[in-house]
């Protein structure tokens, strides 16, 4: 099982850029998957997140509006796309995934089985 993460890169304040999530050995279908994200000496946090049923979502506060999570069953792929990015949003982003029959999105990163390798976002002018 592997999750590989793509997409990062130096944006300017106000840019937009799109995460990749890739699994393979699994089909995302059946998972429930999270993005996070961790900047420099501050703790993980949750992103957003989608449940694997009805994909319900969740986003931190402090995305709400910029960011959206989504997911390609034919390319077994996750988004995390994002806007009016800022330096604050500055960090390694992950992706998450963990087996889902029903429920909501999960945000607690304890909660994940698979995990992907990161993906630096730098946004600074």
């Amino acid at each position: 099982v592997q999750l590989q993460a793509s997409g990062g890169g130096l944006v300017k304040p106000g840019g937009s850029l799109r995460l990749s999530c890739a699994a393979s050995g699994l089909t995302l279908d059946y998972y429930a998957i999270g993005w996070f994200r961790q900047a420099p000496g501050k703790e993980r946090e949750a992103v957003s997140c989608i449940s694997s049923s009805e994909d319900n979502v969740y986003s931190a506060d402090s995305v709400k509006g910029r960011f959206t999570i989504s997911r390609d069953k034919g390319k077994n792929t996750v988004y995390l796309e994002m806007s009016s990015l800022n330096p604050d949003d500055t960090a390694v982003y992950y992706c998450a995934a963990v087996a889902q029959d029903y429920g909501p999105p999960i945000r607690t990163d304890a909660e994940y089985d698979y995990w992907g390798q990161g993906t630096l976002v730098t946004v600074s002018s």
